[in-house]
């Protein structure tokens, strides 16, 4: 007896095995989230080495389509259409991440008939000449789709696109399953204070022009604060040439790294530091594992889910965006109150358990789902009346 309670077709640009970043670990975590309530995922997507095509994950089952070519760091595929087909006809909900605007064009080439939602991660920032051309297209999209979810409330009343679609916009918190991480290593823990020591600040994430991490590097100028910056992208040259203009001793680039040195490094540091400089940075995956790992955090205000995750006072600090000088007084503060940093860490536990566990951000995402096939099913048989 098949005790599926929906079949979901995630649909987004990329996927792990790929270069990891926020967006993809969200994804994982509503695929396993829903999976344990009876949903079956798929996930769609594209990649520069689609072999094999299809990898089977724990928490879905991994659809990979050759990625042809890029415009503004949006893929495009030349051969995934057929797929797409083949794979929405099986679905009983297509879910879509937004931005990725080859997803709008093969929803509307498709002729997708399923019922439809949108995860609204972020806005389209820095591309705005090519957002005049894409606008229309974007709008149709997000018009014709049935539900868009917001990731945070912040978001949401500051999103100049959220705020004309609220009558089929919902709030759903994105959230972790702590289980789907590995426990602690004691050996690689070992090893990893050997090389970095502890009580340092930790970065981790993509680096990309909004994580604000030159900003980051100038506050660390004339201080002797340590900072262990874990990943890699497209501004990581141009990061290690301006440590060492500035002769940064204290900064380390840790590269790419694994849940398991992830963990450890958190583990490891005095609080996790967030110095994004643009609405691009939506939520930050990363801050909710130091949270579940029990460190404090520091953001800034850009008028997002950063603001969510992180209270000011109570689970960290907040400080202005692109402001060197704030950023290393909360930096400051922090490495000189081991105390402050431990109770600020105790909250931002106790408020991850609250609201950003993954059994709570399923079970609203198979409230949706069900809404959504309740209301084809209602549409249908009014249909046949």
């Amino acid at each position: 007896m098949d005790d599926t309670v929906a079949r979901v077709l995630h649909v987004y640009r990329t996927y792990f095995p790929d270069p990891p970043g926020g967006l993809q670990e969200a994804i994982r975590q509503i695929c396993l989230a829903t999976t344990k309530l009876g949903v079956e995922n798929r996930i769609f997507t594209l990649s520069d080495r689609p072999e094999p095509r299809t990898l089977t994950r724990q928490e879905a089952v991994v659809y990979r389509y050759p990625l042809h070519f890029e415009i503004a760091s949006s893929g495009f595929s030349l051969g995934a259409f057929s797929g797409f087909r083949a794979l929405t006809s099986w679905a009983d909900v297509v879910h879509y991440h937004f931005p990725w605007p080859f997803a709008d064009l093969l929803h509307l080439l498709a002729r997708v008939s399923r019922p439809t939602v949108v995860t609204y991660h972020s806005d389209i920032i820095r591309q705005q000449g090519l957002l005049q051309i894409y606008k229309p297209l974007m709008w149709h999209f997000l018009r014709g789709v049935d539900r868009i979810v917001a990731t945070s409330g912040n978001y949401a009343e500051t999103s100049p696109v959220l705020r004309t679609l609220t009558d089929k916009l919902c709030i759903i918190p994105l959230g972790l399953d702590q289980a789907s991480y590995p426990e602690c290593d004691g050996r690689l823990t070992e090893e990893l204070e050997a090389r970095y020591g502890r009580d340092f600040f930790v970065f981790i994430g993509v680096l990309r022009y909004y994580k604000g991490l030159s900003y980051l590097l100038e506050a660390m100028k004339g201080t002797d604060l340590r900072v262990v910056i874990a990943g890699t992208g497209p501004e990581e040259a141009g990061l290690k040439e301006m440590a060492q203009a500035l002769g940064l001793t204290g900064v380390r680039f840790a590269g790419q790294v694994d849940d398991r040195t992830k963990v450890a490094l958190i583990q490891l540091s005095r609080a996790m530091v967030f110095p994004s400089s643009a609405r691009s940075e939506a939520f930050g995956v990363s801050l909710l594992e130091a949270a579940m790992l029990q460190r404090p955090m520091i953001t800034t205000e850009i008028g997002t889910g950063t603001s969510y995750v992180n209270l000011d006072g109570e689970t960290g600090l907040v400080v202005a965006p692109s402001d060197p000088r704030a950023l290393r007084d909360a930096m400051c503060r922090l490495d000189g109150d081991p105390g402050l940093a431990e109770h600020l860490g105790i909250a931002a536990r106790r408020r991850f358990e609250k609201l950003f566990s993954a059994d709570t951000m399923g079970r609203q995402y198979l409230g949706l789902y069900r809404d959504l096939t309740g209301q084809q099913g209602a549409r249908a048989a009014a249909d046949k009346a």
